[in-house]
């Protein structure tokens, strides 16, 4: 990678700083509104649990008009007596800029990594800007193993709705753990601490111009992370609650980029991944209760709605991908009433490994190839909606445990047919 090239005022700006224990990386676009608590949240964390510590905050905007970067400079917690703090050792700096490069969250990283690196941290954070659950300790849970664990890489563990991260339950999460061995529950969570070593390592790769800069650099920060053998643990951060998401509204961006770049770090890790035969716990941090959640809505008729209309339009080339064998078992699928509709999760963990090898043998043009996954990812969504609507959360998991065990079971299909 070439030297770090930045704008002048950001030299100025960091110049100013020198250098910093602690950094706390927050990306924007267009949050002026709930951005002004997850700042505050910070830096009561800081202030609480690092007193001693230089820390800054830099918040990594992609070109906000609502004024979310003045809302960064200008907040502050008014009161730390509040907040049970009668002393603020070091004070907490603040580096707000527009970052350069691909749009997306990627390249806010980028910058947020470089900082990190010029500034010598021991310890980054990462938190999304649009966070309402976010409170001081998450600051703690993210950055004190890292300090002091010798951790270099924190997943963050949350309770979520049993409808909501649907594409980390049926996909990122099963796979990345058959494939890698390590159970890591979020992978693609969102907010993440990690050690100094491991931002400038993160920035020796040469993803920067690609797809993984939009969208896709959760899952290649996780993976990257274990696959390179960085010591990684997860802490329990209680509920995300954020701008929340449909599961079915417009979801073919997201799992276009979400799932070409795991397939495609599967490409990378290959020989990491293959000899891999079981799989462990990742070390958990944080005390674990039980929060109260918001429901996510779900409307499972147009969800099976569109998984029917793939298999009108989709049948050849899912047999191409699938083999007839599957496809007709997806076709019997089809053909259940809305009530009915389960989606084996043998035939699931079946289609996802299918489509990993056709990504691999480069049997359609990529973005084509994951956008037919679509239906079946949605089929597949429907299903486990109306299975687990009367089930408690805990039991929601059980069935995702479940999953993973098939899909672990099912690593020597794949393993056989990877040329």
């Amino acid at each position: 990678m070439g030297s770090v090239t930045f704008r002048p005022e950001i030299h100025g700006q960091i110049e100013k700083v020198g250098s910093a224990d602690i950094v706390v990386g927050i990306p924007s676009f267009n949050n002026a509104r709930t951005i002004g608590h997850v700042v505050r949240a910070v830096q009561a964390g800081l202030a609480k649990y690092f007193p001693e510590r230089h820390a800054v905050i830099v918040n990594s905007d992609g070109g906000s008009t609502d004024g979310t970067t003045e809302v960064v400079q200008l907040t502050s917690v008014e009161d730390f007596n509040a907040i049970l703090l009668h002393h603020r050792v070091k004070p907490i700096s603040k580096i707000a800029f527009p970052y350069s490069g691909v749009p997306g969250k990627g390249s806010a990283f980028r910058s947020i990594f470089e900082i990190a690196q010029t500034l010598d941290a021991k310890a980054c954070v990462v938190v999304d800007s649009d966070l309402r659950s976010i409170t001081p300790e998450w600051i703690e849970l993210l950055v004190k193993p890292v300090l002091d664990g010798g951790f270099d890489y924190i997943a963050p563990l949350y309770h979520r709705h049993k409808f909501d991260g649907t594409i980390t339950n049926s996909i990122v999460y099963p796979l990345t753990r058959a494939l890698y061995g390590k159970r890591v529950r979020q992978p693609i969570g969102g907010d993440f601490g990690f050690s100094g070593k491991l931002a400038q390592f993160y920035l020796t790769k040469e993803v920067w111009e690609t797809d993984v800069a939009r969208f896709g650099i959760d899952i290649w920060m996780t993976t990257t992370a274990i696959a390179n053998g960085f010591r990684v643990a997860q802490s329990f951060l209680g509920a995300k609650i954020h701008d929340a998401k449909d599961p079915s509204a417009d979801l073919s961006n997201m799992l276009y980029q979400v799932v070409s770049a795991t397939f495609q770090l599967m490409e990378d890790y290959a020989e990491v991944w293959k000899p891999v035969r079981d799989t462990v716990p990742v070390p958990s941090f944080g005390f674990e209760y039980t929060v109260g959640l918001e429901h996510v809505n779900v409307n499972t008729a147009r969800m099976l709605k569109i998984f029917r209309e793939g298999l009108l339009n989709l049948r050849e080339l899912w047999q191409d991908i699938l083999g007839a064998g599957d496809l007709a078992e997806v076709e019997r699928l089809g053909a259940l009433e809305d009530a009915q509709f389960r989606f084996p999760v043998t035939l699931w963990s079946r289609i996802v490994y299918d489509y990993a090898l056709a990504f691999h043998l480069k049997k359609l043009p990529r973005e084509h190839l994951i956008k037919s996954l679509l239906p079946l990812y949605i089929g597949k969504t429907a299903s486990f909606v109306l299975e687990v609507e009367p089930m408690t959360q805990h039991e929601a998991e059980a069935e995702i445990e479940k999953l993973c065990l098939e899909f672990e079971n099912g690593k020597d299909y794949l393993l056989n047919r990877w040329k």
